[in-house]
């Protein structure tokens, strides 16, 4: 008979205590979690994120498994409501969170009523592998070329018999009739093989490369501009006018939807941060040759042009520490390059304008927006 010493079973209940201890912690973080978010005002992408590294690890809150839990239920009803509300290029920063809520909705018994979310998953396509030869073709393969084979060195042999006598064929090699048309040791192919799998190799980090260039913010002329003149569009209500000069003596003429926002009179004489080197064209029949960049709300309520700190230089360019790549001439409308950088504008929770959390960086400091937390384009 087996029987537990009095240290063994000390042991097993302090284990025990501390599974327990553990799991209420658990339950009691995700508890803090929900009423941080209904009570968080405007720091929800923030709770969100954090959210999103912890499931990261993991399928479900609490446990290692996949076997939900009430505290699993909790959150996506606290989350729920919110992130309905938050546009598709903001989801896609938080894909375990996606993943998570998918399950949730998915799962029979999950206890949810919620209205479904509709959450756009990759298409996997897999690779096509090559259909093995059946016996049958093998084999008729094998005689075509033995067939072929035999053809030839009749050919040589008739060919040979016409030569002079002081010539003489090569030896064949009967144990590999095939052999004869091979020219190539192997030696010679292992070279080309190495040779082809590197240049394979060569070229994906340069598809790479160009892919993490093309959502680089080095690529934009952003400047310092000081609006000279403004006024109404023309022929558009929602649009704005405007001359800005950068410091070259010349003034640049751009077109903004801020008309709802602000008035001309709110703009003459306001510094502002513009994208300079975007393909010049008309807007309603007006040429513009620029962007305003505007910090704005997550209902677009709000909207305002970011404000370079004083003391900031007209025509000085903007910089972000990390990114000294060069900007280009023009960016090309086709390789859509703004929509693949805008997603990742934001001002953070000080209304610091930034790049991936980088700061918009001028000789006075940073730029900025009365708008916290809010989207940059």
């Amino acid at each position: 008979m087996i029987t537990l010493s009095d240290t063994s079973i000390e042991e097993s209940a302090s284990m025990s205590s501390h599974i327990v201890n553990s799991s209420q912690d658990e339950v009691k973080k995700w508890v803090k979690f929900c009423s941080d978010f209904t009570a968080s005002d405007g720091k929800q992408h923030a709770l969100l994120d954090n959210l999103n590294q912890d499931l990261s690890q993991k399928s479900v809150l609490l446990r290692d498994g996949f076997k939900l839990s009430a505290a699993d239920n909790d959150v996506f009803a606290t989350v729920h409501p919110f992130v309905i509300r938050v546009s598709d290029s903001e989801l896609q920063k938080y894909p375990h969170v996606l993943r998570w809520m998918d399950y949730i909705q998915n799962t029979v018994g999950s206890g949810t009523t919620l209205q479904k979310m509709n959450v756009v998953k990759s298409v996997f396509d897999p690779p096509s592998h090559p259909k093995k030869a059946d016996k049958g073709d093998a084999e008729s393969s094998s005689k075509k070329a033995i067939s072929g084979q035999k053809t030839a060195d009749k050919s040589n042999g008739s060919a040979d018999s016409k030569k002079p006598a002081g010539e003489t064929k090569p030896p064949e090699n009967k144990e590999n009739p095939t052999a004869a048309g091979n020219n190539k040791t192997s030696g010679e192919k292992k070279k080309e093989k190495e040779k082809s799998a590197g240049k394979t190799a060569e070229k994906a980090p340069e598809k790479v490369a160009d892919k993490e260039s093309e959502c680089n913010i080095s690529i934009l002329n952003i400047q310092v501009g000081l609006i000279r003149k403004a006024w109404k569009h023309p022929s558009a209500d929602s649009l704005l006018v405007e001359e800005i000069d950068l410091g070259d003596g010349n003034v640049r003429q751009v077109v903004s939807g801020l008309a709802k926002y602000c008035s001309p009179d709110d703009l003459t004489n306001r510094h502002v941060v513009l994208i300079t080197n975007v393909k010049p064209g008309k807007l309603r029949d007006v040429m513009s040759a620029g962007l305003v960049l505007c910090a704005s709300t997550e209902d677009h309520t709000a909207v305002e042009p970011l404000i370079p700190p004083e003391g900031a230089k007209i025509g000085e360019h903007i910089s972000f520490a990390g990114f000294d790549g060069k900007p280009e001439d023009v960016l090309n409308p086709k390789k859509k390059q703004l929509d693949k950088i805008t997603p990742h504008l934001r001002t953070d929770e000080n209304g610091i304008a930034t790049f991936k959390g980088v700061p918009f960086t001028t000789s006075a400091g940073p730029c900025r927006s009365s708008i916290r937390n809010g989207n940059v384009k």
